[in-house]
């Protein structure tokens, strides 16, 4: 990445340490962040370009060149292809996510995002909440495709919060399974959290935080089944961790052990799960509001293979 007219900023190091915790402390910046910009080449000692196990001395000059780079966090409105406006209410908006799109900016996310593209249609969110999240009440995997409600005025913002916290609204998604789960309806539960050396990967833990699934059988195709599920909690990953922990993980789910042959076979690039009910009171009128979503050109084209 290149730098945008970079500020200098020169300093004569007092006391001796590794070049990262050097950056770290003349920039006010995290390690993390310093021994990436060394890594970039931003970081000289005496004129010499640092790396970062570079051994700085009292009397060293150091020069950091410091980038100017937009910021992860920032919403940025961006025209969202395939993004569905499914209700545009006064109070909130709800909308069916494509694969592919983060709820909200986050680091390490450069994709596109529901805020971001509700800010191109022209359409207002809530103020409550994080700049980078306002509006947000509830939140699908970047993954995961299907119904989705952000608030549009503060009382909407805070009832809804309240509502999700409290796990009233009613969630039911559709995914297909590996195999065929015995019993063919049930119930999982089993805590998640997230597995140890795993930056994004969740599994079930014991003394992780309560996880419940119910799920019922919808069609059986012998290599895969279509179950509806149906979430009591709202953890990371939970349907695809609780699933592939029953050694029957979502098709396509290769994260989580699914067959990557069976996943080429059906065109899929990502887990078959859609998010196809979404059902809440409406903040203000108390009125029970139901939402439902088709399925994806995706996960249907799978479907339609394995039905044939």
């Amino acid at each position: 990445m290149t730098t945008s007219k970079p500020q200098h900023l020169t300093v004569e190091i007092r006391d001796p340490s590794r070049a990262d915790s050097a950056v770290a402390q003349a920039a006010d910046i995290s390690r993390t962040k310093a021994a990436e910009w060394i890594q970039r080449g931003l970081v000289q000692i005496n004129d010499a370009t640092a790396v970062k196990s570079t051994k700085v001395h009292s009397g060293d000059i150091l020069t950091i060149s410091i980038p100017d780079d937009p910021d992860p966090l920032e919403v940025k409105p961006e025209l969202v292809q395939d993004l569905i406006v499914v209700d545009d209410e006064a109070h909130y908006v709800v909308i069916d996510k494509p694969v592919g799109v983060a709820a909200h900016p986050s680091q390490g996310w450069r994709g596109p995002t529901v805020v971001g593209g509700l800010a191109a249609l022209g359409i207002d969110v809530a103020t409550s909440g994080p700049p980078e999240r306002q509006g947000i009440v509830q939140r699908l995997d970047v993954g995961t495709s299907g119904l989705m409600v952000v608030a549009k005025t503060e009382i909407a913002y805070s009832r809804l919060k309240q509502a999700f916290h409290d796990r009233t609204p009613t969630r039911n998604y559709h995914a297909m399974l590996e195999g065929l789960p015995d019993p063919l309806n049930g119930t999982i539960d089993a805590p998640i959290d997230r597995m140890p050396g795993h930056e994004w990967r969740f599994g079930v833990v014991e003394g992780g935080k309560e996880a419940i699934t119910d799920y019922e059988t919808l069609e059986s195709f012998g290599t895969a089944t279509l179950v509806d599920v149906r979430l009591r909690t709202g953890r990371t990953h939970q349907i695809r961790v609780h699933f592939s922990a029953l050694n029957h993980p979502l098709v396509g789910d290769l994260t989580y052990g699914a067959d990557a042959g069976l996943a080429a076979e059906l065109g899929l690039t990502r887990q078959w799960l859609h998010a196809v009910g979404l059902g809440f009171h409406h903040p203000v009128t108390g009125q029970v509001m139901t939402y439902t979503a088709d399925y994806p050109m995706d996960l249907q084209y799978a479907l339609d293979r394995l039905r044939d």
